[in-house]
């Protein structure tokens, strides 16, 4: 029985050591950040949305993501007025915490940050994915999340809306920049998909989407005139956007990319992005990042697949570099008093 307790006794150790080493590296903001989840209706149906947002209440380490702990006030009340917003929207699979370290960093610089799980295309749920309107709908939900936030959220009066942005990763960049006025055409699919296959590409064939084969079904996408800047990463199905589809894009966008991604290759993603901005974009090309490199630093305790990085990156002193330039993008685009 000796052996018994004294092996108890270590696993509680342990247990009390992992959770000490969780709480050490929770991630914060410089400033105390409150945390809600909302229920938003789409046109397609309801989605979860993360919100974030400057508060006074004090923020503890509550809340665990995967093996990250953020430090967070659940509920806390909203500290400000007259805030500005900034909507996130993550990539194929992925969900509203794909960007939490971004989403701290501008909470805690005093904005509103909502971030939907996009229905049908997230870690839980992928059922939506070989959907021709796949993408449409993504940009419907991100667009009912602007409204939430600015019509249906309890605090929506503490809200300046003349101060709205928009941050999206990979299928999350393709998003945000169908709000900001392009016009994909989802017709050069099949063709580009041909020609030059991609990781896009093979998605959409595992999936049996039929974008593989044309546009029909794949909807409407809308600018929404409320955004006044955007910032997309790694954007995903940039081709779509060559000869013009960018053209009605007025806005302020910066554009990253990393050099060693190979699954959203820069090429024909947002170099085309960039040249259809013909100059008006901000880019950034960070040196030894991968795709998935642009998602947060991992804790304790990360999927290899999403936490692995090539020799000598330092994904945390990126994302630190990067999310300080993105906050000074979204500070000048949409300044207060409305000008720039």
């Amino acid at each position: 029985m000796k052996w018994l307790k004294r092996i108890a006794a270590a696993l509680a150790l342990l247990v009390l050591v992992l959770a000490v080493v969780l709480v050490i590296g929770a991630r914060r903001g410089e400033n105390p950040v409150g945390q809600q989840v909302a229920r938003v209706e789409t046109p397609d149906g309801p989605v979860a949305v993360a919100i974030w947002y400057p508060t006074t209440a004090r923020a503890w380490p509550t809340t665990l993501i995967g093996a990250q702990l953020l430090e967070v006030a659940k509920d806390g009340p909203v500290k400000g007025d007259g805030l500005p917003l900034v909507v996130l929207s993550h990539g194929n699979s992925g969900a509203a915490f794909s960007h939490t370290d971004l989403a701290l960093a501008l909470a805690s610089a005093g904005y509103v940050v909502m971030a939907p799980t996009h229905a049908g295309d997230n870690y839980a749920d992928t059922s939506r994915q070989g959907s021709p309107a796949l993408f449409s709908q993504r940009a419907a939900q991100l667009r009912a999340t602007v409204d939430f936030a600015l019509e249906g959220w309890k605090d929506a009066g503490r809200i300046d809306a003349t101060r709205v942005g928009a941050f999206g990763f990979s299928a999350g960049g393709f998003t945000v920049l169908t709000l900001a006025g392009g016009h994909p055409d989802m017709a050069a699919i099949p063709t580009h998909c041909q020609q030059s296959p991609e990781f896009i590409c093979d998605v959409l064939r595992a999936t049996k989407s039929p974008l593989v084969d044309g546009p029909d079904g794949a909807g409407d996408f809308l600018p929404d005139p409320r955004l006044r800047a955007a910032v997309v990463a790694a954007p995903g199905l940039g081709f779509t956007f060559a000869n013009g589809g960018l053209a009605d894009v007025a806005i302020p966008v910066q554009v990253w990319s990393g050099e060693k991604d190979e699954a959203v290759p820069y090429e024909t993603n947002a170099a085309v992005v960039e040249h259809e901005l013909a100059g008006r974009a901000e880019s950034h090309r960070i040196a030894g990042a991968g795709h998935l490199s642009f998602l947060p630093p991992c804790g304790l305790i990360g999927p290899p697949a999403l936490c692995r990085d090539g020799e000598g990156f330092d994904r945390a002193a990126a994302h630190e570099a990067m999310n300080a330039s993105v906050l000074a993008f979204f500070e000048k685009a949409m300044p207060k008093g409305g000008v720039r």
